[in-house]
């Protein structure tokens, strides 16, 4: 089926939308000028859709119905059977499939005239000249990673007058949306004016991770007795070769981990392990509704609505949703931060005390910063010098050595600045040390 595009149905479709952009309303942008030409703005914006999950499939049927006929939409996983209950895109045929190809074929295919390009592609895998090339950018991630990544690129793309202030014209709006359980958010940042993805880092909930002691020695709980088989008995029994890792999709190594975990969960008197439990622990798979993805890909389509028109203010500028219990939303504005390492476009300081080891500074940037794998170089006497790298097994060993070294047997001297790169980053951080003396440094704790 598809939609029918004779005249009168054509102006039928977009009633709704010229009642909005042609008159005048109480909620109208400063300034809006109605205009029936509006509708080509719509037409004419090119939008990115960042996730072919459940909340992409969602907001690419809703851009799409709201007349954007120019997207692209990224997603570098393939479908899963687990997938078909809320990705309403696909079908048991499409299995093993990429996302974003299926996805795009069947919108193209229900909706005429509606042009979706996809890629199936890390976003990691673009730089700069492709993401400039949209009018809005739109999230539908499930991982935070992810997130600081795009964040921290399209910060690298602010152009800056000679006054230091931002060019308006060189921000490209990003929209988030995040989902989890009968929870969700949404929000619209505007780099340089509102807060980022990095100064609200406090707002994503942690990484779930168990003790190791727990884990080995009294499990409790049969998260317990499959973290037990995959952290402790595979590395150990290498069931299917040497250095095979975890396939969380596969059938075969997820039954391999029930076996084991329920012989465990039976010793100790626990119960609740079955397949999709396993592979939901293995996967860290957050549960998901259905109906959360729509209300918050609702939310977010309405935003890029605005953007591309200009036609009513903007969400200000981060919405809670929460349904667990009646219905319950929160909008508020996130507090920018001044020294945020990302979009506050100084560098940041960090202490020191000048006997420290380079392994304390790296100890200390990973943990308050959230680092994953940081590559750390700086300029001594005028030369770059690598510090830390351990992207290759080959600067790993080279520079293993200097984290038994002090800042200064490494040449760091008070106000020395050092660019921290790291996978959850496009771009790099610039850090300033401000080194103490031990007594200063025990003087201040």
């Amino acid at each position: 089926m598809t939609v029918p595009t004779d005249d009168s149905t054509t102006k039928q479709r977009w009633l709704h939308l010229r009642r909005i952009l042609e008159r005048s309303g109480p909620f109208k942008d400063p300034n809006f000028e109605p205009s029936s030409e509006l509708l080509a703005a719509i037409e004419s914006a090119r939008i990115l859709i960042i996730g072919a999950g459940g909340l992409g499939c969602e907001l690419l049927k809703d851009l799409a119905l709201m007349g954007f006929n120019q997207i692209d939409i990224i997603d570098m996983d393939t479908i899963d059977l687990a997938n078909l209950n809320r990705q309403f895109l696909f079908t048991k045929a499409d299995i093993g499939k990429s996302k974003a190809e299926v996805a795009a074929k069947f919108i193209m295919n229900r909706i005429p005239n509606c042009n979706v390009t996809p890629h199936m592609n890390k976003i990691q895998d673009f730089d700069a000249s492709f993401y400039s090339q949209f009018r809005i950018i739109v999230c539908g991630l499930d991982s935070v990673v992810a997130r600081r990544w795009i964040n921290s690129m399209l910060v690298s793309m602010l152009e800056y007058d000679e006054d230091n202030q931002i060019i308006p014209s060189s921000i490209t709006p990003l929209i988030d949306g995040g989902t989890e359980g009968f929870k969700g958010n949404a929000r619209v940042i505007m780099h340089g004016f509102t807060s980022c993805i990095e100064c609200t880092l406090d707002l994503f909930p942690p990484q779930v991770n168990f003790p190791q002691c727990t884990i080995a020695n009294n499990p409790r709980l049969p998260e317990h007795c499959v973290e037990w088989v995959t952290s402790i008995l595979w590395p150990k029994e290498q069931p299917f070769g040497q250095d095979v890792k975890i396939d969380g999709d596969s059938i075969e190594h997820i039954q391999w981990i029930v076996e084991h975990a329920t012989k465990r969960a039976n010793d100790h008197n626990i119960t609740g392990i079955n397949f999709r439990f396993t592979q939901g622990v293995v996967k860290r798979v957050i549960p998901a509704v259905a109906s959360t993805n729509a209300v918050i890909a609702s939310i977010c389509a309405t935003e890029v609505f605005k953007l591309a028109t200009s036609s009513v203010m903007l969400m200000n500028n981060y919405t809670m949703f929460n349904d667990i219990e009646g219905i319950y939303m929160l909008t508020y504005p996130p507090e920018k931060r001044d020294d945020c390492p990302i979009c506050s476009n100084t560098p940041v300081r960090v202490q020191m005390s000048e006997t420290a080891k380079f392994q304390e500074l790296i100890d200390v940037l990973i943990e308050r910063y959230q680092l994953i794998a940081p590559l750390i170089y700086t300029e001594i006497n005028g030369n770059a010098k690598t510090l830390y790298m351990t992207s290759t097994e080959q600067m790993r060993e080279a520079t293993k050595p200097h984290l038994k070294m002090t800042l200064q047997e490494l040449g760091l001297n008070n106000n020395a600045e050092l660019l921290v790169g790291d996978p959850a980053r496009a771009s790099s951080m610039r850090v300033i040390l401000s080194l103490t003396s031990s007594m200063e440094t025990s003087t201040t704790k």
